[in-house]
């Protein structure tokens, strides 16, 4: 989903010339199209985990948030810390140290779920997603080089789609292992011994799956490990504090990275209680674990997008299919939240449909013209990945503060969206 520090915009002429950097390593492109399809995969994970936990530990929608929060504040904490590691010990050796703490987060899930602890679960998910910023600040950049500049922009199409396809079969696959063991009973229903009991045993299911998906690390960390030196030609620049800062006093930058901020936090708001609101009795009135599967069809509606979209921005401007994307976003929540049944439901799955071409097309509207300061600017904007852990929570406010009414709380992705349109009309022509 995220572009990491050090990629070149795809705006920029012969980007990949201008940096001078070109490696030669065929065959390793394939390898980065596995790394988008896993950290996208494990990233879709929390929409599945956010309603066993909530039922679990008996929280709150803010409570239940504070899942996407500290996952997502990860962006803000170790992204840029993130690429200075992976310029000092290079890209190879920097996906190691990637996926082995994505694997240290995964094992955290065993003394979470054993001791029933949720402020464990959420340092676990603070950890993995450490991981997965050091991954992604490795797998951006370098799925860029490996290979001619006039096809970088294809290449990073397509390894989106990689992305894509791990945030559509992951909850798929997720919501079978972890909400299929649902009880008859409920937490709140049970207090003292027999709750702290019903919590470890129902939490049994997330820790075997994350133990699954630490193996599975595990062996990529050790194929990758075997490969470190298989690069030539990598190439470095030292930088220093928060270089790229000073770009959003520039009012295109400022306002997209604003977007980026504001688009990460309605994707995953939405991603985030899709499966219970499919769940009210408004709406589907099924309960989790029958239609857990169903997170799939948002995410699939992104990938979907994203070829159907590469298409329609070679015709038409970029900045007029962002407003119309964010516009046709909001018609969908407001159509979704007046209405019942498989309308409201699908209405609602829909949104991930418009949310496909967002994050890069308001990346590459944002960073226009940097040149020579694009790797700032993509820095700058990985943190403003954040959004997914500071507009969840606000969601998750709102929710409770209207009683856990989660159509009532869809004013804030729509404000989000709102604002977005008006990004896409203010960029519609050229910088």
């Amino acid at each position: 989903m995220a572009l990491a520090p050090d990629v070149a915009s795809s705006t920029d002429p012969n980007p990949i010339e201008d940096e001078g950097t070109h490696i030669d390593a065929p065959g390793l492109q394939y390898f980065v199209f596995g790394l988008f399809f896993i950290f996208g995969g494990i990233t879709s994970l929390n929409d599945v985990i956010i309603p066993k936990l909530k039922e679990l530990f008996t929280l709150s929608w803010t409570e239940a948030m504070l899942v996407q929060f500290c996952f997502f504040a990860a962006y803000a904490i170790i992204g840029i810390p993130g690429a200075k590691l992976v310029k000092k010990i290079g890209y190879m050796r920097g996906a190691v140290a990637g996926l082995v703490t994505m694997m240290a987060g995964c094992l955290l899930f065993i003394p979470a779920s054993q001791t029933a602890t949720y402020a464990l679960f959420l340092g676990a998910l603070f950890i993995l997603a450490s991981g997965v910023v050091i991954v992604q600040v490795v797998a951006n950049p370098l799925i860029s080089l490996l290979g001619p500049a006039k096809t970088t922009h294809s290449r990073l199409t397509f390894a989106q789609a990689f992305n894509s396809l791990g945030t559509t079969i992951f909850p798929i696959v997720g919501a079978a292992v972890i909400l299929g063991s649902l009880a008859t009973v409920t937490a709140d229903q049970l207090s003292g011994a027999e709750l702290l009991a019903y919590r470890q045993a129902e939490s049994e299911a997330i820790w075997q799956g994350y133990l699954g998906l630490a193996a599975m690390i595990g062996v990529v960390a050790f194929v990758v490990w075997m490969f470190r030196n298989r690069l030539e030609g990598e190439k470095h620049e030292a930088s220093q504090g928060l270089a790229g800062l000073d770009l959003l006093k520039r009012s295109r930058f400022g306002y997209g990275a604003l977007c980026i901020f504001l688009y990460v936090g309605a994707e995953v708001s939405i991603g985030s209680v899709i499966i219970n609101y499919l769940s009210e009795s408004r709406v589907l009135g099924q309960p989790e674990s029958v239609i857990g599967w169903m997170i799939g069809l948002y995410w699939g509606g992104a990938m979907v997008g994203r070829f159907i979209g590469s298409y329609f921005l070679r015709i038409f401007s970029p900045g007029k299919i962002l407003a119309f994307n964010a516009t046709g976003a909001i018609l969908l929540i407001l159509l979704s939240t007046s209405s019942m049944g498989e309308i409201a439901a699908y209405s609602l799955l829909a949104v991930g449909l418009m949310n496909s071409i967002m994050f890069p097309t308001i990346f590459s509207l944002a960073c226009e013209k940097l040149g020579p300061r694009a790797a700032d600017g993509s820095g700058i904007i990985n943190v403003a990945i954040c959004g997914g852990a500071i507009v969840p929570l606000l969601y998750g406010v709102v929710a409770d503060a209207t009683g856990g009414n989660l159509a009532a709380a869809m004013v804030i992705p729509i404000v989000c969206y709102a604002i977005i349109a008006g990004f896409g009309v203010f960029a519609r022509r050229p910088a």
